[in-house]
């Protein structure tokens, strides 16, 4: 065999061999993130919930997800361990926080607007339909013929 047929599978097994250990050094540094972890650190679990360490066992990692709410979790569930001035500024909102975005209210009363001031700013369309306003008067002795052919019994068809 040539050296040329040979070289797709030199390549195949050289990228994954690559891979192989680019993925053994990623788990390699997400134990040892995970082992950093002791007392009052702070934590993003995968999920993105962020706690407090209270307890470290050996596979599991007591939180407190909330002021006396405690949660047993696995270890291999956080995702990132956090430093204390990054931890204080995502759940206690310290530190600058600035955002270009608008405020959206909790209620719905500043999305309406008043009546009055309403009708002022928005120019009304037409939409083809007529108001009893703007239909002509008819006759009044009109339409009394017309309901009296209908009481006779006569119909229109001729």
């Amino acid at each position: 065999m040539s050296i040329v047929t040979l070289l797709p599978f030199i390549v195949l097994i050289g990228a994954m061999f690559l891979m192989t250990r680019s993925a053994k050094k990623k788990q390699q540094q997400a134990v040892e993130m995970r082992n950093q972890m002791q007392p009052g650190t702070g934590v993003r679990t995968i999920g993105g919930m962020y706690a407090t360490v209270k307890e470290v066992g050996d596979d599991t990692v007591l939180l407190e997800v909330a002021p006396g709410v405690h949660a047993v979790y696995a270890k291999n569930a956080i995702g990132a361990v956090l430093d204390d001035d990054e931890y204080n500024r995502i759940v206690h909102g310290d530190g600058d926080l600035k955002t270009d975005t608008p405020v959206v209210p909790d209620d719905a009363s500043s999305l309406t607007v008043d009546d009055a001031a309403a009708d002022d700013d928005v120019a009304k369309i037409d939409l083809g339909k007529k108001d009893a306003a703007d239909e002509p008067e008819t006759a009044p002795e009109a339409e009394g013929a017309k309901a009296d052919d209908k009481r006779d019994g006569d119909t229109d068809a001729k």
